[in-house]
């Protein structure tokens, strides 16, 4: 195996990269699936170390400063997200398929360094779908909402920038489609 068993998943908000990606992990546990850290407060049944690692506003800082982030940005204007560099080298360097599940700013930072990096695209079956997604995942305010779609146009707009795109109709199909493009 080399570097290029990386996998970078991204996609608009609510477009179910989250989903998409535990169900990959439930099939493939051989597949080392990156958790990022993040300066937000958990969601409701969120578990730290599991979802995501959260941190600290000092922490972040420190591990951006200390070079130990692969990528990290601020999304939707609030909190910062990113992922953590020595897991993912371990896996890749060790034989296992990695995935990264991060937003359209971290892929943007990964290329550079992970040229050779599978980079896909998960986009909805159409705006309204994604639109009907977020509405119904009942965890943000309207003006975070907003914030989200406001977002999610300027990502839509990047997908020319990925190897490949997934269309989430459904999380079986997507998984499927996703696992031919890794090769597993």
């Amino acid at each position: 195996m080399s570097r290029a068993d990386l996998t970078v998943l991204s996609g608009p908000t609510a477009v179910g990269k989250g989903t998409v990606t535990a169900a990959l992990a439930k099939q493939h546990p051989e597949v080392f699936v990156s958790v990022s850290a993040t300066t937000r407060a958990p969601r409701p049944g969120e578990v730290d170390g599991v979802h995501y690692l959260f941190v600290s506003d000092a922490a972040f800082d420190e591990m951006v400063a200390a070079g130990r982030m692969l990528e990290w940005a601020v999304v939707h204007g609030t909190h910062r997200y990113g992922t953590p560099r020595a897991p993912v080298v371990a896996a890749t360097e060790s034989g296992r398929p990695a995935l990264l599940e991060i937003d359209l700013q971290g892929a943007r930072q990964v290329r550079p360094s992970w040229p050779e990096a599978r980079f896909v695209f998960l986009a909805p079956p159409s705006w309204e779908e994604l639109q009907r997604r977020l509405v119904g995942r009942g965890t943000e305010t309207a003006a975070q909402r907003e914030r989200r779609l406001k977002t999610a146009q300027a990502e839509m707009d990047a997908v020319a920038e990925f190897d490949a795109v997934v269309v989430n109709v459904n999380v079986e199909q997507a998984v499927a489609d996703l696992v031919t493009l890794i090769g597993l």
